[in-house]
């Protein structure tokens, strides 16, 4: 993912929640739907999200330091965290609460068709910036599902804002249901039902997104397909095969590949220095994100073995 299509996906969605919660809340204020409030307060800490993801992006490009000697890439997947949790505390729980507690104390709403109007604009502003996460992700996803983009992912903020913007849609859809049938029917019950369903959207999508950023965060490793990449270009020349290999993500952008390689027996130590050096200009050259490359050579002793078995 290029840091302008992460950018530009936060921008958006920063810009339509800004705007969505006041809009929200100033429906709440006017109708006094628990549904409204929630949405105001989900949209407020998606927009305090969304500057947490643009702080991540620019710590992350701090230099490395002497204790920091690997660099701060992984403050993305921090910050990250710190969004799925606040979309849990503050988005999901506040839901839940308000939800059942209007639930067992009903209001009536206060000029519905307000509310009815500005959910419908922020749906349409919520829109736009789900199309705009959508377009940037389609952009690196490939051929993979939209589900294994989540959760296959290094880079934290598309994930996040896609299933930020996903939930923010689906709830409006929610409020706009429960308020729809509140006017319809004269009970505010429903205000509250769609106040909770709200609420367990969010919890939801928070749980996923807590799951992977701490997956994330504690250090993950390439896929397999790139592995597959890694020993395909790591063997040739005189690297008869790799004794093993590890691998893990220290940011987004940033692979640390160590390996140990089989040679051949006898090769003079300049030899042995080429090769290395040509293991790691193949592997750089297929796999961008590897920045660390760490290869200690060792000998082939299954072709030792074979030949002393054989005499």
């Amino acid at each position: 993912m290029s840091a302008e299509g992460g950018t530009k996906a936060i921008l958006a969605a920063l810009a339509a929640n800004a705007g969505i919660a006041i809009a929200k809340f100033v429906g709440f204020a006017i109708t006094g739907s628990s549904a409204m409030l929630a949405e105001g307060v989900h949209s407020v800490a998606d927009t305090s999200n969304q500057g947490l993801l643009l702080l991540g992006k620019r710590t992350a490009r701090r230099k490395a330091s002497s204790t920091h000697p690997f660099g701060y890439g992984r403050d993305r997947y921090f910050y990250s965290f710190v969004v799925a949790l606040m979309l849990f505390s503050l988005g999901s729980v506040f839901a839940l609460y308000e939800g059942i507690h209007k639930l067992a104390e009903p209001e009536e709403l206060k000029s519905p068709l307000v509310a009815v109007v500005i959910l419908v604009i922020a749906i349409g502003l919520e829109i736009f910036s789900f199309r705009t996460a959508i377009v940037e992700s389609a952009r690196i996803k490939g051929g993979a599902s939209w589900w294994q983009f989540i959760r296959q992912s290094k880079q934290p903020e598309l994930p996040v804002v896609l299933l930020e913007d996903a939930g923010a849609l689906f709830g409006l859809i929610f409020a706009l249901f429960g308020v729809g049938l509140t006017v319809a029917t004269g009970d505010p019950v429903w205000d509250a039902v769609g106040t909770i369903m709200i609420g367990a959207l969010l919890g939801v999508i928070a749980i996923v997104l807590i799951i992977e950023m701490k997956s994330l965060l504690i250090g993950e490793g390439a896929t397999e397909s790139v592995l597959e990449v890694i020993n395909t270009q790591l063997v040739g020349g005189r690297v008869r095969r790799i004794i093993h290999l590890r691998t893990q993500y220290l940011g987004p952008d940033e692979l640390l590949i160590a390996a140990k390689i089989a040679l051949r027996p006898g090769l003079p130590v300049a030899e042995v220095a080429q090769e290395i050096d040509e293991a790691e200009q193949r592997v750089r050259g297929s796999v961008p994100d590897a920045r660390l490359i760490y290869l200690e050579p060792d000998l082939d002793r299954s072709e030792t073995e074979t030949t002393d078995h054989s005499r």
